[in-house]
């Protein structure tokens, strides 16, 4: 089973972001659990969202305490150090940031790669909700999925330029991370 946590703040759209994720794993012919964890309901808050994909039915309903991998949709959030918590050894965050990976991981003693996803979603979409980007380069990096299961997942979220701007987005962050870098966890 891979587990993800996903971080980031009200309005990011980092609980789409888990059902988007989930659903391109239910495209791909997996069995897949979405679902947010939130105090306070409202712009610029924390919240946290966790998906789990596996082959296998998934019988466990607990938050996700030592995930494979995270997702963090703004740096801001970075200047909490317990970010990592329970982050698995071998494991990888995905940083939503111009700042530098290597930067990342002195300060987290862990593997860490940047994507500047705002910038991106901004000039793409017209709008900084850097979602989309994320799973893009998310999926590229590890090739849990195929990009054609994030596309399908987005056609049956979107339409018309909304989905247009979005099929584009995700094709260029996939573009913008080296492909494969963290299969080996993806296959563990």
């Amino acid at each position: 089973m891979i587990e993800i946590r996903i971080h980031g703040r009200g309005g990011q759209g980092s609980v789409a972001a888990a059902y988007l994720l989930a659903s391109a794993a239910f495209e791909a012919g997996f069995t897949c659990q979405a679902f947010p964890s939130f105090g306070a309901e409202r712009r610029g808050a924390p919240v946290t969202s966790f998906v789990r994909i596996d082959s296998v039915p998934i019988q466990l309903r607990a938050q996700i305490r030592a995930p494979d991998f995270l997702i963090v949709q703004d740096d801001t959030l970075l200047l909490d150090h317990g970010i990592t918590a329970g982050l698995k050894p071998g494991g990888a965050m995905l940083v939503n940031s111009g700042r530098s990976a290597e930067d990342v991981e002195k300060a987290f003693a862990c593997r860490a790669f940047c994507v500047p996803a705002t910038a991106m979603a901004i000039e793409e979409i017209g709008k900084p909700i850097p979602n989309t980007a994320l799973l893009a380069g998310f999926l590229a990096l590890t090739g849990l999925l195929p990009p054609a299961a994030l596309a399908a997942a987005l056609k049956g979220r979107f339409k018309g330029d909304t989905l247009a701007h979005n099929l584009t987005l995700i094709d260029r962050a996939a573009a913008a991370v080296p492909q494969g870098l963290w299969k080996e966890p993806a296959d563990a």
